[in-house]
């Protein structure tokens, strides 16, 4: 059951609240009607009843500083409970409320149905974060997951495989996704996400933003599918001033501070590419049903089997998926020597959206390559990296 805890004077707003819960949500509402912010989270816990609560709502009416100063304990002391800022949003208030963890800004005047939807994103971020508390090593020191997405060969996909990671992951985990375009020179994720950012990586390594995480979030880029980005630099010449280290630096800082780090890397394997690689705990290889990319990745995992640097968690994604390429899963399989982990149907509905800057799992279209990026992001569920699924390969089908 979800619980819902709101904090505001706004009798309004709480009958559209609880209109949302009503209408398709488990769970009850209980309603603080003061504009007074506790001082501490124990202070509101001793005044709850019943079930325990998921998704804490500051209200309109509060005082800002107030709700940022009690939002900033909670992501310290409760990290699981997703908070929600009811506000009229603009880029500075998004930053604020980024840095003090806020999970989400609702419009005051947003009607039940849009409410609702935000409640059920809140909702699934709580389950994520609370059944990940043992999922992994990492997550357990505070560290998010790091995947890297990653092809000997260009041209296979892989900028829309990233994005559509990303935007998957914001599903499960609103505001703690960032996607980093390590494509440095003539990286697509700005344009693959439709994004304009003010601030690219060039900006994200220098030393200030390396000595100072809040620093570094000013310069990142926020998505409608709440996620996060930093895309590549406007000037390709600026990628001769990156230097591995660097990157290095910069993704230890995104792993504290977000739960997921999608990186989209530059075809081929190197020198930064590869310094991401040592930081990544999860490695996607994408390759495409034609012999050239099979081959590129088959070379690229041998190179990196004799450097001792491939992550243990791996996943082979077959993309633009077509029985009629005249190779078979089983035929790419036996060449890269791994088995193929998730097959995505070429889809013309794939290349539209990505023609378009949003990404297809964002536009909850109905298309056969949609279960296979589903697939695919399902595998870095905690709830599905903890459990027996991981341990199975079962032989993909391309229809």
């Amino acid at each position: 059951m979800s619980r819902f805890v709101l904090i505001s004077p706004n009798t309004d707003f709480d009958h559209r609240l609880r209109q949302a819960v009503v209408g398709g949500l488990q769970g009850s509402v209980q309603t603080f009607l003061t504009a007074a912010m506790p001082a501490q989270p124990e202070d509101l816990f001793a005044q709850l009843s019943g079930e325990p609560m998921e998704v804490l709502i500051l209200g309109p009416d509060v005082a800002l500083e107030d709700a940022l100063r009690l939002a900033t304990i909670f992501d310290v002391q409760l990290p699981e409970v997703s908070v929600i800022l009811v506000r009229q949003s603009d880029a500075e208030l998004v930053l604020h409320a980024m840095r003090a963890g806020i999970r989400d800004i609702m419009d005051p005047s947003a009607d039940p149905a849009f409410i609702r939807i935000i409640l059920e994103r809140a909702c699934q971020a709580f389950a994520s974060r609370y059944r990940s508390q043992d999922a992994s090593p990492r997550v357990a020191s505070n560290s998010g997951l790091v995947i890297g997405v990653f092809s000997p060969k260009g041209g296979v996909g892989k900028t829309t495989v990233a994005t559509n990671i990303a935007v998957g992951l914001g599903k499960i985990a609103p505001m703690k996704v960032v996607i980093v375009d390590l494509d440095l020179q003539f990286g697509d994720v700005a344009s693959g996400l439709y994004l304009e950012p003010e601030h690219t990586i060039t900006d994200a390594v220098t030393t200030s933003a390396s000595q100072d995480s809040l620093v570094l979030k000013a310069f990142l880029a926020v998505h409608p599918a709440s996620i996060y980005s930093l895309c590549a630099p406007r000037n390709p010449a600026d990628a001769d001033h990156i230097t591995p280290e660097q990157i290095t630096r910069l993704l230890e800082q995104l792993a504290s501070e977000f739960d997921y780090v999608v990186v989209d890397t530059a075809p081929g394997l190197g020198e930064v590419g590869l310094a991401a690689m040592e930081q990544c705990t999860d490695v996607v290889w994408v390759t495409g049903m034609d012999i050239p990319s099979v081959r590129g990745l088959r070379s690229g995992l041998e190179i990196l089997q004799q450097l001792e640097i491939l992550p243990e968690t791996r996943h082979v994604v077959l993309n633009m998926a077509d029985s009629k390429s005249g190779l078979t899963v089983r035929d790419v399989e036996a060449s890269i020597g791994a088995p193929v982990d998730v097959s995505i149907r070429r889809s013309k509905a794939v290349a539209f959206s990505t023609n378009r800057g949003v990404p297809i799992l964002q536009d909850s279209r109905r298309d056969p390559a949609v279960k296979g990026f589903k697939q695919l992001v399902q595998r870095f569920d905690p709830a599905w990296r903890t459990s027996d699924q991981r341990k199975q390969h079962r032989r993909v089908v391309v229809k």
